[in-house]
């Protein structure tokens, strides 16, 4: 079966970086390892929740590192303040609910993070833990449409 796409008018930003930006030191391990404000526009209709994942395909391990799960968030939101707020926490791959900043390998050269959001058309009932493989089996036929921040980091 073919995978749909899912892009439209949506669109993901933060306040503490740009596109293809470094992210600050505050946001990351070697900071306050806080989470950035996440803001969001151009939701599509029919919207009835969000999930949030943030992802290093370039960590040297085989499915990259996942450094974020967030969901649960209802869909009249248009972001998520620093910290998270009130989102339900997945697990990532430190192995840990909540939010993880970059930390890649001192000297593995710039990694970029992939800030995800999801417009899902229902509010599913999914519990605190999940990881990033299962939330994003849980939610694949939900995805109304997806956008993507990118983030870079290097120590």
């Amino acid at each position: 079966m073919a995978q749909k796409l899912n892009v439209g008018e949506l669109r993901l930003r933060s306040t503490a970086f740009d596109h293809h930006k470094r992210i600050p030191d505050r946001h990351t391990a070697e900071g306050e390892d806080v989470a950035p404000e996440l803001t969001w526009t151009g939701v599509p209709a029919g919207t009835r929740a969000f999930a949030v994942v943030v992802h290093d395909p370039d960590a040297p391990l085989v499915d990259g590192f996942t450094h974020w799960v967030a969901y649960g968030i209802p869909g009249d939101a248009r972001g998520l303040p620093e910290g998270g707020g009130d989102a339900v926490q997945g697990v990532s791959s430190f192995g840990r609910e909540g939010y993880g900043g970059p930390a890649p390998p001192p000297g593995h050269g710039t990694h970029h993070y992939y800030f995800w959001v999801y417009a899902l058309d229902a509010d599913l009932p999914l519990e605190p833990g999940l990881d990033r493989r299962v939330l994003l089996e849980r939610i694949e036929d939900h995805v109304i449409e997806q956008a993507r921040l990118v983030g870079t980091y290097s120590r």
